[in-house]
């Protein structure tokens, strides 16, 4: 047979296949395994969000909600019995500012640019087609990237731990306490989808995935552009182990900066201040710290009010911030160094700028996207059920607290 005769390569392709025209035993498992896979998300995915549906309904009724905070050309929504609960209950604090900027922009008041304007955008192009409501727009943005990046968390834990490590993986993410967010209209979901993708594009030696991805994610959050760092070390990582094609990534870990640098830009062109979405954390009265001095602020503030309001708020930080600094040391010591990097750096910055009087306040949110800790967790529960099922116990029983004080308006994060 002759490189040129396509009916000899006929015959040798149709000679590998079974008879009845079916792919090889190899191909027809593999194709099951992603099947699986994904349906294995898409249930975990359907739980909580049944879950969280249920939760708004019940949630404005089993305590006495405080006032709705009014944000700029966004009214609160009134607090009213109904099934809308199921989609209103967590359209909360930060989520009317997502969605006032993506209906009205950015105003004058120098607050909106804390929010970085992937996601507004999104909620923008889709809510035309949805009929003109921005938070149907929203929650479908939100509820979409989910269901992708528990996906993509699946496949690439997959490849880095094992399928029984994946499935574990999926499963503490979406119990995470403060995984709520994900569904709610937050950034969380597009940030955590973009994320994951940036570290299965380096891990794959797709690296203009890897860097459109992060940069993605560093126009969606301004804690993004720690992927640079981190997409750097993994690249360096695979020159040094050798691989082909790694060297390109030093550049494409660059380019994770161009969205941030896009954000900056803007703001310097359309409103003639470029460094106004990095300087606009004092308007939230965040101040700068060490790390370890905020961490110690907020040790001894969760535990000198221990058991008096509104102490238990302070420990409810200090429970999930905690064990996550934990969890982020098996990460630098089990994982690869690209990980361990975004971890770390995920956790420093946010705990560098404290708000005073509540010096982990937001934290549990912001750690719900470094999926890294989840792999920590999961490597934690490996062969041990019992384990297993006090994660998984403890977990939801704080995701059920958070979710409902956050639906009735208590200042959680």
């Amino acid at each position: 047979m002759t490189g040129d005769d396509p009916g000899g390569a006929r015959a040798t392709e149709e000679g590998l296949r079974p008879s009845g025209g079916t792919p090889p035993a190899g191909h027809r498992s593999e194709r099951d395994r992603i099947r699986a896979g994904v349906l294995y998300c898409l249930k975990v995915f359907l739980a909580l969000r049944v879950a969280l549906f249920l939760l708004g309904l019940l949630a404005v009724g089993v305590l006495p909600a405080l006032d709705g905070v009014d944000v700029p050309g966004w009214p609160a929504p009134p607090l009213s019995p109904g099934p809308h609960n199921m989609f209103t209950a967590f359209e909360r604090q930060d989520a009317l500012w997502f969605l006032r900027i993506a209906t009205l922009g950015y105003g004058d008041e120098g607050r909106t640019a804390a929010f970085f304007p992937l996601y507004p955008l999104l909620i923008r192009a889709l809510s035309p087609l949805l009929g003109g409501h921005p938070l149907a727009a929203a929650l479908v943005v939100s509820n979409a990237a989910f269901a992708g990046a528990l996906i993509a968390l699946y496949f690439l834990s997959a490849s880095e731990l094992s399928e029984a490590a994946a499935r574990r993986a999926v499963l503490y993410l979406a119990v995470f306490p403060t995984s709520f967010f994900f569904l709610a209209p937050y950034s969380e979901s597009p940030f955590l989808l973009l994320s994951i993708l940036a570290f299965w594009g380096a891990r794959r030696g797709r690296w203009a995935v890897a860097g459109l991805a992060g940069a993605g994610a560093a126009a969606t959050r301004a804690v993004g552009i720690v992927l640079a760092p981190a997409l750097l070390v993994e690249a360096v990582h695979q020159v040094r182990e050798r691989r082909p094609g790694a060297r390109s990534g030093i550049p494409w870990a660059a380019v994770v900066g161009l969205g941030t640098v896009a954000v900056l830009a803007w703001w310097g062109l359309a409103r003639g201040d470029a460094t106004a979405p990095l300087d606009v954390q004092s308007q939230w009265q965040r101040e700068q710290a060490l790390p370890w001095v905020s961490l110690w602020w907020a040790t001894r503030e969760a535990f000198r009010w221990f058991g008096v309001y509104p102490g238990g708020y302070h420990l409810l930080d200090w429970i999930v911030v905690v064990p996550a600094l934990g969890l982020a040391g098996i990460a630098l010591a089990r994982l690869r160094p690209g990980y361990a990097v975004y971890a770390w750096a995920s956790i420093l910055v946010p705990l560098s700028l404290p708000y005073p009087g509540r010096p982990l306040l937001s934290m549990p949110r912001f750690l719900a996207v470094v999926f890294p800790l989840v792999w920590a967790l999961a490597m934690l529960t490996e062969g041990r059920p019992r384990r297993h099922e006090a994660v998984l116990t403890l977990s939801a029983g704080l995701l059920g607290l958070l979710a409902t004080l956050f639906a009735n308006w208590y200042f959680i994060f």
